[in-house]
């Protein structure tokens, strides 16, 4: 009788060990697809903020001379801070926990991007940032 209650014990123990196994297997892997999501959201603000910047400077390149205006770009790309500057035609942008880097083609610009607020001009065939 005690054999048969401790060889209960025993299959009560494997069944709890694989049960257990098994839902941190489930947790491991919920956790893991939801990282890469985050991550994945935080590239897509990141570029958004970068091709915010390369479309105001391709629009005041194509545009006459006396163009100017103002636009904004986030403080923020989601819950990150960021770096982002223009220099030798291109828009760079940085995330500061170094997680994202990206890297867009402009025009030659004179001037650099500000956080968050921005003016932009073009005079004389050439484009001013913030100056």
């Amino acid at each position: 009788m005690e054999s048969k209650k401790a060889q209960i014990a025993m299959e009560f123990m494997i069944i709890m060990g694989a049960v257990l196994f098994f839902i941190t297997i489930f947790f491991a892997a919920v956790q893991n697809n939801t990282e890469d999501k985050m991550y994945q959201r935080e590239a897509i603000m990141v570029k958004e903020i970068a091709l915010t910047i390369q479309n105001e400077i391709n629009l005041a390149s194509g545009s006459i001379d006396g163009y100017s205006r103002i636009f904004d770009i986030p403080t923020k790309a989601g819950n990150l801070d960021y770096t982002v500057n223009v220099t030798e035609g291109l828009v760079y942008i940085k995330t500061l926990n170094e997680r994202h880097a990206m890297a867009f083609p402009v025009p030659d610009t004179i001037g650099d991007i500000n956080i968050p607020n921005n003016t932009i001009k073009k005079i004389n065939g050439e484009i001013f940032l913030n100056s």
